[in-house]
Parts: structure tokens; C-alpha cells; sequence
């Protein structure tokens, strides 16, 4: 017998061999932030909990990145200059990349955060966050992104 998929795979499913390769080589992660210096800090003490993280100091870099499928979660900040984080999460929505988005922002308003979470972003956090905020957040979107997984059945 052979396992055939209850549900076709969508363009970024991952095969059972390669979930479990990802899962050894820690969930990747995609931070968007400008601040050069803030973003790679928070990818080391991510690497240091077991993530593997990608990290982009542009909209237009992110994108590029979210194309190439490094992952399915990014933490997006808000203002950026040239693309800012509300069209990025523009795009990605009308691109309709299976990517679960967290905004992390120092400057965001209410209106930003009902505006973000109408457009698909699964968490509003405020700078400074608490990196166990950050970590809660990813497992909240991990879950969701494993909610969507076609199942597997044997026949």
C-alpha cells in the first residue's frame, strides 16, 4: 500500500520526510525589520532556541525571500522605508502565499492594528516585546499553518 493525499498539496506543502527535517533543523522564521542591528540580534536569540531564521531590512527584500518560500511565518514590522509593512502584507495576501503574519512595530496605531488583523495578520505585537510574546506568537502561527496541512491516508 501506498499513502495518497486526502487533499492535493498546495506549492509550499511539505512531504512527511521533510516536515521532519524541518522540524530537526528548527522552524524557519522571517523577520522583516529595518533596523539592521535589532533584526539580527532577535535571529541569534531564535537560532539559540532552536529556530532557523531568514532576516530582511526591506519590504522588497521580504517579498523576494516570502517568493523563494524560505518560510511560512514572518514577523513584519510596520514602518519601513520604501514598502512599508501594511503593503507587504498587501501583497502577500494578493500574491495568496500560505504565510501566517505576525506585526511587530513600534509605531503602529489602533487603526494599524484592525487594519493588519482585517488583512490576515495573526498577531499585533508592540515594541518592546517580550521575546516570550514572540515565541507564543510563532506557536500560535505554526498551529495555524498546521491546521491547513493536507492529511495523509493509506489505501
Amino acid at each position: 500500500m501506498h499513502a495518497r493525499y486526502k487533499t492535493p498539496p498546495g506549492p509550499t506543502y511539505l512531504s512527511s520526510p521533510a516536515r521532519n527535517e524541518r522540524m530537526e533543523m528548527g522552524l524557519p522564521v522571517l523577520i522583516v525589520d529595518d533596523e539592521a542591528e535589532f533584526a539580527e540580534t532577535l535571529a541569534e536569540r531564535l537560532r539559540l532556541r532552536g529556530f532557523t531564521p531568514h532576516v530582511a531590512n526591506s519590504g522588497e527584500e521580504a517579498l523576494s525571500l516570502v517568493a523563494r518560500g524560505v518560510a511560512n511565518i514572518m514577523l513584519l514590522d510596520l514602518k519601513m522605508p520604501g514598502m512599508d509593512g501594511l503593503e507587504v502584507l498587501r501583497r502577500i495576501q494578493k500574491g495568496a502565499f500560505r504565510m501566517q503574519v505576525i506585526i511587530l512595530t513600534g509605531h503602529g496605531s489602533e487603526i494599524d492594528e484592525v487594519y493588519a488583523r482585517s488583512m490576515g495578520a495573526i498577531e499585533y505585537l508592540r515594541k518592546p516585546a517580550d521575546l516570550g510574546a514572540i515565541l507564543a506568537a510563532f506557536k500560535k502561527a505554526e498551529k495555524e499553518l498546521n491546521k491547513n496541512m493536507p492529511v495523509l491516508t493509506k489505501e
